[in-house]
């Protein structure tokens, strides 16, 4: 159903409790500045520069509205600006949501949370914990917009967890026409599906509505293996909920990470002999003070060791000079159009280079790997493939730029590095 301009009113329903109405609470803080001096912007690790003719930062629902209205040309929205990719990238209309953000209400049954989409993922694991709910799973990264981190497929790890994307239950896009739509897998069925995962190009997500769990603590251990031991991480992985590791090419070593869920409290001695347990919002990240660009493939789990074997080996002959890790996780498959795990569970592997540092060869070198193991793109991490490639790894690639299409006609919410994407 396409609704017409309304403000941005939640209704709480039965067994759920309003924690910012949208209608009462007062506006949130002013969000830090959205450019530098002299209009620019650029991302997290700078390899993404823009100079857009207009910044905003919309305060709720109707002020996005409001800026559809008034601006003709192209339209691109930005959370953290942690993609690697020029996904935001504009020098027309460029929004951050950062203003737009909070939890407008839990559910303690169903286990949800309708939550605002410019909200951090970091601000999210103390109220909900509060209310007695947490996230099904997390990446290692939290400083992103929970917008952005749907819309790129951001995920954790675990064989049987999907991404953020797939615990989505509902949401509410504004239309390139400032139209409401609200989809859910009742209600515009087939737009919600492709929308989990839609970089952007549907509609400016404004509201979230997430499934979640009950509250729990993690049980974290790290611990350092030999290489040998990456032929077994799939088995091992079915032993835990959640289990990665990270090559060191310098050391050639594994360094291992598991976390399980457990009954027992907190631990006050945190990061003894490296192993804790705290609240699972509190485990999931990891500090991340460097600053780096990345580059993620997910392939059939199947052949997930292979590929790291080739990687490594390309490592080590080529790019001897980069010591920054290899990250190795997993990922269930869900029914997402353009999720990397789309009808196949997957390993993915992702190769780092320092954000100072030249990146361009090993990339290349990378990519080209994991083309023959019919590796899919992180979206928000960096690849410069096009349609002509991407289009048969996607079952329901035309599906997809068929609901685009009719959504937003005009390509409002394209940028040239979509276009491109698209083959539009």
């Amino acid at each position: 159903m396409v609704c017409p301009k309304s403000p941005n009113i939640s209704t709480t329903q039965q067994g759920c409790s309003p924690t910012l109405d949208a209608k009462a609470s007062p506006q949130p803080p002013a969000a830090p500045a959205l450019l530098e001096d002299g209009g620019n912007w650029h991302n997290w690790s700078r390899r993404v520069q823009a100079r857009p003719a207009r910044a905003a930062q919309p305060r709720n629902e109707s002020e996005i509205q409001d800026l559809l209205a008034e601006h003709a040309g192209e339209v691109r929205v930005v959370g953290t600006g942690h993609s690697c990719t020029p996904l935001c990238a504009t020098d027309s209309l460029l929004i951050n949501l950062d203003a737009h953000r909070g939890i407008v209400e839990t559910c303690a049954d169903p286990q949800t949370a309708t939550i605002r989409a410019g909200s951090k993922i970091h601000d999210l694991g103390a109220p909900l914990r509060a209310a007695g709910l947490a996230t099904l799973n997390q990446g290692d990264v939290d400083v992103q917009s929970l917008a952005g981190a749907i819309s790129t497929g951001t995920h954790g790890t675990g064989p049987s967890l999907g991404s953020m994307s797939t615990a989505v239950r509902g949401l509410r896009l504004v239309l390139a026409s400032g139209d409401i739509l609200e989809c859910s897998a009742d209600r515009n069925a087939d737009v919600f599906r492709a929308a989990r995962i839609s970089l952007g190009s549907l509609g400016i997500i404004s509201e979230v509505e997430l499934q979640l769990r009950a509250a729990y603590n993690l049980h974290e251990r790290e611990w350092k293996a030999d290489v040998d031991e990456a032929d077994s991480f799939l088995e091992h992985a079915t032993r835990h909920r959640h289990l990665e590791f990270f090559w060191s090419p310098v050391r050639d070593v594994l360094y291992m990470k598991s976390l399980d869920l457990t009954q027992d409290a907190p631990d006050p001695l945190a990061d003894r002999e490296r192993e804790r347990i705290a609240p699972s919002h509190e485990v999931f990240p990891s500090i991340r003070e460097e600053k780096f660009n990345e580059m993620e493939y997910a392939v059939p789990a199947e052949q997930g060791m292979e590929c790291f074997r080739e990687i490594r080996e390309l490592m080590r002959d080529r790019h001897p000079d980069v010591f920054w890790p290899v990250e190795v996780r997993t990922l269930a498959a869900d029914d997402i159009p353009l999720s990397p795990a789309f009808q196949r569970t997957s390993v993915t592997l992702s190769v780092h280079q320092a954000a100072n540092l030249p990146s361009q060869a090993l990339f290349a070198d990378a990519q080209a790997v994991f083309a023959n193991y019919r590796g899919r793109p992180h979206w928000g991490k960096f690849h410069n493939l096009e349609a002509r490639t991407l289009r048969p790894h996607y079952p329901l690639w035309d599906d997809f730029l068929a609901i685009r299409e009719r959504l937003d006609p005009a390509g409002r919410l394209l940028n040239p590095y979509l276009r491109t994407l698209f083959g539009i």
